[in-house]
């Protein structure tokens, strides 16, 4: 599963693994950013630039 994030802020940001896992680094608006998950689980990230923003990937497994 592959998530990808862009900056459409007028600030920069990051998408930062709580766990140190994967780093966008700074991201100016209009930069993307894509991160692929091979495993099931949760995956919290935040911006290394305003800590308290933030969110979750979950990613399970398929039915398959």
């Amino acid at each position: 599963t592959t998530v990808h994030w862009t900056n459409e802020d007028a600030v920069v940001h990051t998408v930062t693994a709580r766990d140190g896992s994967f780093n966008s680094g700074v991201m100016n608006t209009g930069v993307e950013f894509s991160q692929t998950f091979d495993e099931p689980g949760t995956y919290d990230y935040f911006c290394a630039i305003h800590p308290l923003q933030g969110g979750t990937v979950v990613v399970t497994e398929s039915g398959g």
